[in-house]
């Protein structure tokens, strides 16, 4: 009996063996210089040299754990290869507006000023389309009725330079007004840098500044003697609110009046630009109305004031008596607190650092703090020099025949920033050239005495009677 099987016979009484892998192997084939018809032809010596390396990796995984420390060695082997006596230098570049190139637009600019012949009046033309169909008119409506009884005391200090001085008191005006407290005339803070101690009654006009709130908000020279008598009648032993800038109107009302009522005094030092712009038209009224109409400057300055503005006039004869006046915000000590940087290379670095020092002393040194000049320039914050004020004047419209009033302090290195403003308005004048040296020293180099309610007072300023910033002659 024979046992069946499923796969039938193919004739031969055995079945052949499997074909051996030998046979296949292509190192084989390439002894054997035999090589099938479709295969590819022989490799190159490149491709054989990858080949074996890549059967070699795929052989011993292995060697894969040494791959970063080859990298490691190649690289350590390439930075010995390397001098470090020479730094390679990359240049970045600066962003526009970031640097100082005011002269070089001037140089470009100047041959088509000098050449300029044009005699529109810009002046004249100016307010041509101003607001509320060319007429500017006030708005301040005076209050005419009696006021409740105050809630306390508010004493402030206004630091800073006079322009933060006045804003400081319109300010106080404001919120005193809003408290319904009473306002006692503010103190002005003595700065290292001007270096001023005048009272307020030596700048301004304190009985009319007192007078003209009368009906908004109560005005006194002095604190009462039974409420200073708890404080060993020393100031300084009064409370006093240290206030961020810019608080709203609304912080004074949370925060600062539950104490005026507990104290019936409270003191805020300092107290520049305390107050936040954003406020109710309330607030706003009393601003306008301390600004406009209640600070009026005292007799000796108002009728110097008046002086310069009369010969100015005389100079301006030949434009119908009609001028610019210009406050040139180039002093040393605000070139320096804006950390901007111009074009005086070492010397004014020199300058601006030994400025800050002496003025704000840490206040721009200290750890962590980063200054970025160029940034502060993109973003608008530099002081303009007198060339750039000439610039925008020129493009504006005024030729090189309007007559301008220079109403500024020391101009920092003025020889150099003033000259190019003289080439473009010949016709400058400043206080110096107005007026002489003796109708000046009473406000230079020392005091002059205010001779008022029979006690004498001084004032050491040599420039607080100034002009508005930017102004135009009647």
């Amino acid at each position: 009996m024979h046992a069946k099987v499923r796969i039938p016979s193919s004739g031969h009484s055995s079945p052949s063996p499997p074909q051996s892998p030998l046979s296949r192997s292509p190192r084989l084939r390439r002894k054997q210089g035999r090589f099938t018809p479709g295969q590819p032809g022989p490799k190159t010596a490149a491709q054989r040299i990858a080949w074996l390396i890549l059967s070699l990796l795929l052989r011993r995984q292995g060697i894969f754990l040494f791959a970063p420390l080859l990298y490691i060695s190649g690289m350590l082997f390439y930075m010995g290869t390397v001098s470090f006596d020479v730094v390679p230098i990359i240049n970045h570049r600066r962003a526009p507006g970031s640097v100082y190139r005011s002269p070089q637009l001037y140089a470009k600019l100047k041959p088509e000023m000098d050449s300029d012949n044009s005699s529109a009046d810009a002046i004249s033309s100016i307010w041509k389309h101003s607001y509320k169909v060319g007429e500017w008119r006030p708005c301040i409506n005076m209050s005419s009725g009696g006021l409740p009884e105050s809630n306390g005391y508010i004493y402030i200090e206004a630091n800073g330079g006079l322009n933060q001085q006045r804003g400081s008191i319109c300010n106080a005006v404001a919120v005193a007004g809003y408290l319904n407290a009473t306002l006692v005339i503010p103190h002005f803070h003595f700065h290292s840098i001007w270096r001023d101690a005048s009272k307020f009654g030596e700048i301004f006009d304190e009985d009319y500044f007192i007078k003209t709130l009368e009906n908004d908000v109560r005005v006194v020279d002095k604190v009462p003697g039974y409420i200073m008598e708890r404080f060993d009648y020393n100031m300084t032993n009064v409370y006093n609110f240290r206030i961020k800038a810019w608080s709203s109107i609304q912080f004074y009302r949370d925060t600062v009046l539950p104490k005026l009522l507990e104290e019936k005094i409270i003191r805020i030092s300092p107290f520049a630009n305390r107050l936040s712009f954003d406020a109710p038209p309330a607030v706003q009224r009393l601003r306008c109305l301390a600004n406009y109409q209640a600070l009026r400057f005292s007799n000796p300055i108002l009728t110097m004031g008046e002086t310069l503005v009369a010969r100015m006039k005389e100079h301006s004869v030949n434009n119908g008596g009609k001028y610019i006046s210009v406050h040139l915000r180039f002093e040393e000590d605000m070139v320096a607190f804006s950390c901007c940087v111009y074009d005086g290379g070492e010397s004014e670095k020199r300058d601006m650092d030994a400025a800050r020092e002496r003025g704000w002393k840490g206040k721009f040194t200290k750890p962590g703090r980063v200054i970025s000049p160029g940034a502060i320039r993109v973003n608008g914050k530099c002081p303009l020099t007198p060339l750039e004020v000439g610039l925008m004047l020129r493009g504006m419209g005024f030729d090189k025949n309007t007559a301008i009033f220079l109403a500024s302090g020391k101009i920092y290195d003025s020889e150099r920033y003033m000259a190019p403003l003289l080439e473009m308005f010949p016709l400058l004048q400043t206080k110096e050239m107005l007026a002489s040296e003796e109708e000046l020293a009473p406000f230079q180099d020392g005091c002059y005495r205010l001779h008022r309610l029979s006690s004498q007072r001084s004032i050491c300023d040599n420039s607080r009677w100034k002009l508005s910033p930017f102004s135009f002659g009647p």
